[in-house]
């Protein structure tokens, strides 16, 4: 029996930082969709409805902050757990009130990436075996 495959939406500006999950996340086995602005995350976010997103908070044009609580605050989009991939921690955790006590609901990487982490983050958050 063919189960599907879960999708997973990859945002960040960085072309080698896409490119690295886009691989790692095909690598095991989820189906990727990549999206490089804030503006282009929402338009794929709405429209191919990914199981995941994981999301870059430093970012040109539009913050990743404002775009987190765009997704959040979006009934189309609000359902979708998102997972922070970013190298701006402190700013990031200024902006956003402690997971534990905010509304909004994610997990929180730092770059570099701990790979092996990132991936029993994202088997928990899909309920995957």
């Amino acid at each position: 029996m063919n189960s599907v495959r879960k999708r997973i939406l990859v945002v960040d500006d960085e072309v080698d930082v896409l490119r690295y999950l886009e691989t790692f996340f095909i690598d095991n086995g989820f189906d990727v969709i990549t999206a490089t602005n804030g503006k282009d995350c929402i338009i794929k976010a709405e429209s191919e409805n990914p199981d995941l997103i994981t999301l870059d908070i430093s970012m040109p044009m539009e913050s990743g902050v404002r775009v987190f609580r765009d997704l959040q605050e979006n009934l189309k989009t609000s359902k979708i757990p998102v997972i922070i991939i970013t190298g701006v921690s402190e700013e990031f955790k200024s902006v956003i009130p402690n997971k534990k006590g905010s509304k909004y609901k994610f997990d929180f990487f730092e770059k570099p990436i701990d790979r092996e982490n990132l991936l029993a983050s994202v088997r928990k958050i899909l309920k995957i075996k």
